[in-house]
């Protein structure tokens, strides 16, 4: 995994963080909700690959 990889995932949670906060304060749950879901789903895209490679490692390494 990339260092570059590792820095956006911790911008999209900082940034999601802080939206999610300004929004609750202003009495938008559900919007906060979804700004948080929507940050969820961002990231699994990201390293859905990587998850990939991970459970292919163990396959092949188990033989499974």
């Amino acid at each position: 995994m990339e260092i570059s990889m590792i820095f956006r995932i911790a911008a999209v949670g900082i940034l999601v963080a802080v939206l999610n906060q300004i929004l609750i304060r202003a009495g938008r749950e559900e919007t906060a909700m979804m700004t948080t879901l929507a940050g969820l789903v961002l990231v699994l895209f990201w390293v859905i690959e990587y998850i990939d490679s991970l459970f292919r490692t163990i396959e092949t390494l188990f033989r499974l």
